[in-house]
């Protein structure tokens, strides 16, 4: 039986050629694009044109397009261009605003309520458009939302987080008031009004309603789906510890304490275009190593005192599926379930010495575990995971030997794309 258990353990490693194709035909599905759109140049003139697509996490200064299939590539950017947009995804417009630049970090909040207005230029991203229009902006941490209406110009909706004391804090809700003042509709509440957040769904949502309530018509800009890609950087603290039976005898039967060391991973997720981008498909590379010794190993009392040492190293290969649990725009919790490759990137063996004698080593030959995590993203950069791995046997090659490795995992992402 366990023979049959190891011999499908080892049939694992050609799957690893299987991953790194179905990686690469989804890098391929993701790739950069030039699709339709048009651009409004300062004399008012619009031109129909091929952009770029890069998916923009923030907004850009600038864009890149081309005026045919095979024509060259050039550049628009906000002292040229008055609007762009890709046809049924996207718009932009540049529009000269007053925007809070207050931090919105936590750890930097000051205690003023009322926002830091500065004057800038900049590409909005429009959401909606109508009786009343609905922007966003966003760049790093800063998060705004803008209006206008067929009447007002283009003001920013204000949103602002600030101490009261050293660990108290409130919120500036004044969107709230301006909202109530220009939205005004028959069927639009004061209690709807007080039940916003500042987020793009409750947004969204209130201007639909104030659109309809005037029987305008009015369009949504919404994303196509895509497969877009995230690559984090993830080092990592791991406990883990070791046990090994000999299946014929008690000789070599070995408990190794538990450990505490360091990996490093590097994580590409591809974000899955379906269910509001809840799913993903995470690939994670990651060094992880294990050293220990022992000296009072449980052995036969004629053979003495045995000393028992390991060294084990290797590159781990998660792949696996995430999902979001969406908590605010700049929020969210997720779980992970993965299957676990494991490949030696140097001989690794367990080592047993008798005061008087060395005997022969293990050879450490692992394949395939799972594991599964939880944790928080903040703002899509930062993330702090917790993994547990199931229980990896380490000696598969080694009939009359069993092992138990176990590891947990804390983790810390970094986003760099």
């Amino acid at each position: 039986m366990l023979s049959a258990q190891k011999s499908v353990l080892k049939t694992a490693k050609p799957h690893l050629l299987f991953i790194l194709v179905f990686f690469s035909f989804l890098n391929t599905y993701a790739q950069i694009t030039f699709e339709k759109g048009y651009f409004i140049d300062y004399s008012g003139k619009k031109i129909e044109c091929l952009i770029k697509n890069t998916d923009w996490r923030y907004n850009p200064t600038e864009f890149k397009y081309k005026l045919a299939e095979d024509s060259k590539v050039e550049t628009g950017n906000i002292n040229t261009v008055k609007e762009f947009g890709i046809y049924d995804r996207s718009k932009y417009l540049n529009a000269s605003v007053k925007i809070d630049i207050s931090s919105t970090d936590l750890s930097k909040l000051g205690y003023q309520k009322e926002p830091i207005f500065k004057e800038k230029q900049l590409f909005l991203n429009v959401l909606l458009e109508g009786k009343a229009n609905l922007y966003l902006f966003v760049d790093g941490g800063i998060r705004r939302y803008f209006f206008n209406t067929d009447i007002n110009p283009i003001e920013q909706l204000i949103y602002k987080e600030y101490k009261v004391e050293e660990n108290k804090i409130k919120a500036n809700n004044e969107f709230k008031q301006q909202l109530w003042n220009s939205l005004k509709c028959e069927t639009i509440t004061m209690g709807q009004i007080k039940a916003l957040d500042y987020h793009k769904d409750d947004l969204l949502n209130i201007f639909i309603d104030y659109n309809e309530c005037n029987n305008s018509a009015y369009t949504t800009f919404k994303e196509k789906k895509k497969i877009s890609f995230n690559l984090a950087l993830r080092p990592r603290l791991n406990i883990s510890s070791l046990s090994v039976d000999n299946l014929s005898s008690d000789f070599k039967d070995t408990e190794f304490d538990q450990s505490l060391n360091f990996g490093f991973g590097v994580e590409a997720e591809f974000v899955l275009p379906f269910n509001k981008r809840k799913w993903a498909i995470i690939l994670e590379p990651t060094f992880q190593y294990y050293k220990s010794e022992t000296e009072n190993v449980e052995s036969n009392v004629a053979a003495g005192e045995l000393k028992a040492t390991v060294d084990y190293s290797s590159i781990e290969i998660p792949l696996g599926l995430r999902y979001y649990f969406f908590l605010n725009d700049n929020s969210k919790l997720f779980i992970n379930g993965l299957a676990v490759f494991d490949v030696g990137i140097k001989q690794s063996d367990i080592k047993f010495e008798l005061s008087y004698a060395s005997l022969n080593p293990l050879q450490i030959n692992t394949y395939l575990n799972a594991a599964f995590g939880a944790g928080y993203k903040f703002r899509d950069k930062y993330s702090l995971e917790f993994r547990y791995f199931t229980t990896r046997d380490l000696v598969t090659h080694h009939l009359n030997y069993d092992s138990s490795y176990q590891s947990m995992s804390l983790i810390l992402g970094i986003s760099i794309l």
